[in-house]
């Protein structure tokens, strides 16, 4: 993320249909937008936003060689969870051996069944175990395997 007024010293390079605007530098490109996530052929993500809001308006910043092509069918991805939000993250070459990597596709899963487990509480009264301590247990297996969520649940049962 870079200071919301970068852009009022700036004359625009590019703006797009959706109402981003971009400046090009020899390093890399600055965006203003109000939404971030899958643009185009691209996935942008704005860090250090505290509490995002779709809609809002950010600049953020990317340099040329953090650009590259995302085959979708490749296990590239992997899920980080921080402070009950999954992230998706495409795995660098050289630490690919830290992460279990799975397919966009899969991932994407993966985060939406993670989401339910924190947003849904109905799921843990069958088991005698405090919520918090098996969500961990389950999340951990859902980002370390590709074993079903049914299965995964069943596992952590006995």
């Amino acid at each position: 993320m870079v200071d919301i007024d970068f852009f009022n010293q700036k004359s625009v390079h590019f703006k797009s249909k959706s109402g981003s605007s971009y400046f090009y530098t020899k390093e890399g490109v600055y965006r203003y937008s109000n939404h971030w996530g899958r643009v185009a052929n691209c996935r942008w993500k704005i860090n250090d936003v505290k509490e995002y809001k779709n809609q809002n308006y950010y600049v953020g910043y990317a340099n040329w060689g953090d650009f590259y092509s995302i085959n979708t069918n490749e296990k590239l991805f992997y899920i980080d969870v921080v402070e009950n939000n999954p992230q998706l993250f495409v795995c660098d070459k050289a630490e690919s051996s830290k992460h279990f990597l799975m397919t966009l596709e899969f991932a994407i899963k993966r985060i939406k069944q993670i989401k339910e487990l924190y947003k849904d509480y109905k799921w843990a009264i069958y088991y005698n175990e405090n919520i918090d301590v098996l969500r961990t247990k389950l999340v951990y297996k859902l980002v370390n395997s590709e074993e079903s969520i049914q299965v995964i649940k069943r596992e952590v049962n006995n």
